[in-house]
């Protein structure tokens, strides 16, 4: 049924097959990737597209940017999965216990996601990620805690209404207990909610950690030695017809007679 739906939605379709053919080629990116990513040529340095080998161009040290752009969309689909999920597990079951329980505990909860979402979501993921420090681990638990307040607010709203059905106050009168409503009767009627919200923070997880990144606080790109850099340098400006740089001072020639 589902799947008859979607054919007759052809944006739909068209959409998840553009999201198909994106983690497909991040996936496969060993295979499609023409070059080295992180293997740069100073000769070869800002091709524009199009350039015979490069069909992406290059960038300033000569590293293929297609090769860069799937490499780089593997790391961008972890970190915005790994996000998700984050944020999904913690700030859906904070809203379920708030929503289910109420009393004190869900009213300051509640305060607190207001505090919060009183703040831009990008400078409060960058304020966190310049204190917690860079890495990869670092940004996924930044926009963690930047991002779970939205799961909580919805879920608790879903829950305050699904509490109030006449299946789950029957299971409450036949004694059941409040585990077994909460994640039997409860869960599964604001799962759908929790899906939505996650299909939607996904994409803004990657727009923000690629702004992140951009600033000079998220993954950090794998760099070689100075002394290979330099190395290299010296060998494409001789073989351009350069001469070598120097290693220091010229000696003082010696004096007249």
């Amino acid at each position: 049924m589902r799947v008859a739906a979607l054919k007759r939605n052809g944006l739909g379709a068209l959409g998840l097959a553009l999201a198909g053919l994106a983690v497909l080629a991040a996936l496969a990116a060993p295979l499609l990737a023409p070059h080295d990513p992180v293997k740069g040529d100073f000769s070869q340095g800002l091709k524009p597209p199009g350039t015979p080998g490069h069909l992406l161009g290059t960038d300033q040290l000569g590293r293929d940017t297609l090769s860069r752009v799937l490499y780089g969309a593997r790391v961008a689909l972890f970190i915005g999965l790994c996000t998700v999920l984050l944020t999904a597990i913690v700030g859906g079951l904070l809203g379920l216990l708030a929503g289910f329980f109420g009393g004190w505990p869900g009213q300051a909860l509640m305060r607190l996601c207001d505090v919060q979402l009183s703040f831009p979501f990008i400078l409060l993921a960058l304020t966190i990620n310049a204190i917690v420090g860079l890495g990869l681990r670092n940004i996924i638990v930044s926009l963690a805690a930047a991002g779970w307040v939205v799961y909580a607010r919805v879920v608790r709203g879903e829950v305050l209404s699904v509490k109030q059905r006449d299946y789950v106050q029957a299971a409450a009168a036949l004694g059941t207990g409040r585990a077994r409503i909460l994640f039997r009767h409860v869960l599964p009627n604001v799962a759908p909610s929790i899906i939505i919200v996650a299909s939607l923070q996904f994409s803004q997880f990657i727009v923000a950690e690629a702004a992140i990144s951009f600033l000079g606080f998220g993954v950090q790109p794998r760099r070689r030695p100075g002394a290979a850099c330099c190395r290299r340098a010296a060998t494409s400006s001789t073989s351009r017809g350069g001469s070598p740089p120097s290693r220091g001072p010229p000696s003082p020639s010696p004096p007249s007679g």
